[in-house]
């Protein structure tokens, strides 16, 4: 069953059950599927609890005093007040919370017993079998903008079509291409490489062949997702500083000449970018390329959850490795908790580089010592960060910089927390140096004795 269904028979809108999944912080892999598929834990949960579910999404869309929410939940004020602060939503003038903050996701943070929810679930997904790992509200994100290919009705019965494109923005090594591929896994539709060669002319079985045909070809399939690296640089923004090749103003004119195509022919085109904001208007008008989504580096949590999945991919039990992690207690998530809030604004690369670091090294010490028991102490995950930090460079952290002011321009009010956490970190990097106090006394000529 799927999600809309089963929000339809319950008189709970999907919007709700999806905000409950994110406030009760619920593991995704045993909710649904990333096709919207319901699991069954989670569809016996909600059969058996549409009462509360229903209680849930009425507190979620009214507006409400911090006194009215403390009495609903039965809750000091000034907890509430705190962990409202901690979700920083926006407040209005009239001194009413945002209608889109729960009373009893506030009750969950602070401790209150929901433990009737978690009773329906089983077991925690293995990491290494998860779809993904963390990004619940980027997940939702996109499958809202998603929504017209999974919910034909919305073409229907609000006239919201099917965007052409989409433009996913972030520092590199964040995921993209994942997302990018999630986004065709989700929609059904194939993932297809717009390579570099395809933009220009080139000879294929002796055939003169061009981008005009390529999109002609694609357009003949079914259900086709491009991918196009690169797309800032592809379209940029002709302005008379700036030097726009000859190939990517008539790829431009090209994708402008199709693009109205694309949702008739099932086409649907998606570029990664470092930033949206030298992309040409015109590529980003209404009907075109006018959903920006933007992929954030892993927050704190997500970036303990990475390091677990990628030290343990693919190990068997029985390995050595394994029985190493195992013996430190670094086969579970709070193990790498304080390396990971070492890691701030790492891109997904990043971490990755740091694990292989810290396998080679741990590999090193056991064929020198053959000891399974050896610890792998801070001065061996400090040595394996060193070496990860080696891409925390000034140009990726101005990169981060042009990220969140794209984010704020574009996507704040989707992604306020993740706005606030990485600003944070971002400012770590950046103390500004206190000008040198000058001693001494001036001489006639002005100059200071230092």
């Amino acid at each position: 069953m799927k999600l809309i269904e089963l929000a339809k028979e319950l008189n709970v809108s999907a919007e709700a059950i999806k905000q409950f999944i994110q406030d009760f912080d619920l593991e995704l892999g045993v909710c649904i599927s990333t096709d919207f598929e319901i699991k069954k834990d989670f569809e016996k949960f909600a059969r058996e609890n549409v009462d509360f579910l229903r209680l849930y999404e009425k507190d979620l869309d009214k507006t409400k005093t911090l006194e009215q929410i403390a009495e609903t939940i039965h809750q000091p004020k000034e907890k509430v007040e705190k962990a409202i602060k901690e979700i920083n939503p926006n407040i209005f003038d009239n001194g009413f919370f945002k209608s889109s903050i729960s009373s009893y996701g506030i009750d969950n943070r602070l401790g209150g017993n929901y433990q009737f929810v978690y009773n329906y679930f089983g077991q925690k997904t293995s990491l290494q079998h998860r779809d993904f790992i963390g990004y619940r509200d980027l997940f939702f994100y996109i499958s809202s903008v998603l929504e017209p290919f999974l919910n034909p009705q919305q073409i229907k019965d609000w006239g919201i079509n099917k965007p052409a494109g989409i433009v996913l923005y972030g520092p590199p090594g964040s995921g993209k291409i994942f997302w990018a591929n999630k986004i065709a896994e989700i929609i059904n539709y194939k993932f297809k490489e717009v390579k570099k060669h395809y933009l220009g002319t080139s000879f294929v079985d002796g055939n003169k062949t061009n981008f005009n045909d390529f999109l002609v070809t694609m357009m003949r399939d079914e259900k086709v997702l491009l991918f196009l690296d690169d797309f800032d640089e592809i379209m940029m923004e002709r302005k008379a500083e700036t030097d726009v090749a000859s190939c990517n103003l008539e790829t431009q004119e090209i994708l402008l000449h199709y693009i109205s195509k694309f949702e008739k022919e099932d086409v649907l085109m998606v570029g990664s970018a470092k930033s949206i904001a030298e992309i040409d208007e015109e590529i980003l008008a209404p009907g075109r390329f006018d959903v920006v989504i933007p992929v954030f580096p892993p927050n704190a949590s997500e970036r303990s959850e990475i390091i677990l999945y990628a030290i343990t991919k693919g190990l068997e039990e029985d390995s050595l490795l394994y029985k190493i992690l195992k013996k430190n207690k670094a086969d579970k998530i709070p193990f790498w908790n304080e390396i990971s809030s070492q890691m701030k604004v790492f891109s997904n690369t990043m971490i990755i580089d740091f694990t292989q670091s810290l396998k080679k090294r741990i590999k090193d010490i056991y064929q020198k010592t053959k000891n399974e028991n050896l610890e792998i102490s801070q001065s061996l995950l400090n040595k394996a960060l060193r070496d990860a930090k080696g891409k925390l460079t000034e140009e990726y952290l101005d990169q981060i910089s042009v990220f969140l002011r794209d984010v704020i321009v574009n996507n704040f009010d989707q992604f306020q927390m993740r706005i606030k956490a990485l600003k944070t970190e971002l400012d770590t990097y950046r103390v500004v140096e206190e000008p040198r106090r000058v001693i001494g006394f001036p001489h006639n000529d002005g100059e200071n004795e230092v």
